[in-house]
């Protein structure tokens, strides 16, 4: 049985249409904000997922109310497509990108928590604030319900940093997300459902 889900979520700010099927394919993105476009991309394809993501930002305030409410969908889309299936829960990946390493950890466990270490030192990127990839990542942990970390262990060009995060995350994400017979715990039971 496929592993997929479609979200709309639509604000007076936004509106993010979210289609997500895990396993890999052609991932289309649109956000309107061509760096975030890349990294949503990368993302996608490292998480061996596929589908579209389209955001219309309605109010052209600034980069931060599409990020965060695209982050939210996507979450949310992923949470639905797992449905009550098993998964591994844990993945974790360290991803080099030049000078630069990163580390990415998931624990898809129903509790949500955004640990974020990524030392940039630009203000933005192809118009994406690069502080709202930890409000993204944050954003996405808390429709999840997953506790992410993310976290540089060496740094250097803030374009090799932030799509190294990016794939560390996705790999992390492949992994955890991966079907199993059973959702390890030892409480007996993890309740990932959030139909």
């Amino acid at each position: 049985m496929p592993r997929k889900a479609r979200v709309v979520r639509e604000t007076r700010e936004t509106k993010i249409i979210v289609n997500i099927v895990l396993e890999p394919g052609d991932a289309k993105v649109s956000t309107g904000i061509g760096f975030f476009d890349h990294m949503l991309e990368t993302l996608l394809r490292y998480m061996g997922a596929s589908g579209s993501v389209e955001a219309v930002d309605k109010r052209g305030f600034d980069d931060h109310h599409v990020v965060e409410d695209t982050a939210l969908t996507l979450g949310e889309a992923i949470a639905r497509a797992i449905g009550s299936a098993g998964i591994k829960r844990f993945g974790y990946a360290i991803v080099p990108m030049d000078e630069v390493l990163v580390l990415a950890a998931v624990d898809v466990s129903g509790r949500s928590g955004a640990y974020v270490e990524l030392p940039f030192t630009r203000e933005e990127i192809g118009g994406l604030a690069l502080e709202n990839i930890h409000h993204f990542v944050s954003s996405l942990a808390s429709a999840m319900r997953a506790t992410i970390h993310v976290r540089a262990i060496a740094t250097g060009n803030n374009h090799h940093l932030a799509e190294a995060a990016f794939k560390a995350l996705g790999m992390a994400l492949r992994e955890a997300l991966a079907p199993s017979a059973e959702t390890i715990s030892t409480k007996g039971e993890v309740r990932l459902d959030a139909s």
